[in-house]
């Protein structure tokens, strides 16, 4: 079975795309048929990351979740842009995260195959923004490639547990997933798991627990089959899910529900 035939919301069962950048440029053309598609597709909500493209995103994040009533807004700074990292920065993000309709801190963590910005200054903005998310009682969401061993120890001595949070674009083994779940932290699945030669992501997702599951697009990125290398949009988180479902043998209603509940506590949704 091609799980991408199944990629069908039954009547009256919704999803909420936990994790996508509706402020990017290549956006700017057809924002608001791209937020219809999703809603047409059963995606009820989304939230929008304000971590890449440096301030300036993070006010646009905050700007669409004013504008849009599905959409929330995370704000931070992404590992990639760290070494810009400074004190009025870190005030202004303090500020903007206790605007209505910020859900979370974040992304912020650790890029170290891009290394966009030295080792030093991500951990050090990893650590601001993770006790600022505990000091402002709101989840983080943690961005990871190549730092797993780093981000643990930053989690644990800044007591990351308290708030909780997700790895967002989870991308590990089912090993590293019980690190993070152990954390306390939930796993959310992208378009990653409909790729051919993700199988260990595949087993990572069939043995997570049902109560800490997410599901994302991190549009417009990392589009999923049948769609990828292609723009992708929120309404596509159907196909991820659809997998998923498969993966774990239940229904997609199933999962569709258990991702929604899961992202409406860990935000507190209205």
């Amino acid at each position: 079975m091609n799980p991408s035939d199944q990629a069908v919301l039954p009547p009256g069962v919704t999803l909420i795309d936990s994790h996508c950048h509706l402020d990017e440029e290549r956006f700017a053309a057809d924002r608001d048929a791209v937020i219809a598609r999703a809603h047409a597709a059963g995606v009820a909500r989304m939230i929008t990351i304000g971590a890449s493209g440096g301030m300036q995103a993070n006010h646009d994040a905050l700007s669409l979740a004013q504008q849009h009533q599905s959409i929330f807004a995370t704000v931070g700074i992404h590992p990639h842009e760290a070494s810009t990292v400074s004190p009025a920065i870190i005030d202004t993000i303090t500020r903007l995260a206790k605007a209505p309709k910020v859900v979370a801190i974040g992304e912020t963590g650790l890029d170290y195959y891009y290394d966009n910005s030295p080792r030093p200054a991500q951990r050090a903005a990893f650590r601001h923004f993770t006790t600022l998310a505990r000091q402002l009682g709101l989840p983080l969401v943690v961005h990871l490639r190549d730092a797993d061993s780093d981000a643990v120890t930053i989690l644990r001595d800044e007591r990351a547990g308290e708030v909780g949070g997700v790895i967002h674009c989870f991308s590990g083994d089912r090993t590293s997933a019980r690190v993070f779940l152990d954390l306390g932290f939930h796993l959310s699945f992208s378009g990653i798991v409909t790729f051919k030669n993700a199988d260990e992501l595949r087993a990572a997702a069939r043995m997570i627990p049902a109560d800490r599951l997410l599901v994302e697009t991190d549009a417009p990125f990392l589009a999923p089959v049948p769609y990828r290398g292609k723009r992708n949009e929120p309404a596509y988180v159907v196909r991820t899910v659809a997998v998923i479902a498969m993966e774990r043998q239940q229904p997609i209603e199933e999962v569709a529900t258990l991702s929604r509940l899961n992202t409406e506590r860990l935000f507190r949704l209205p």
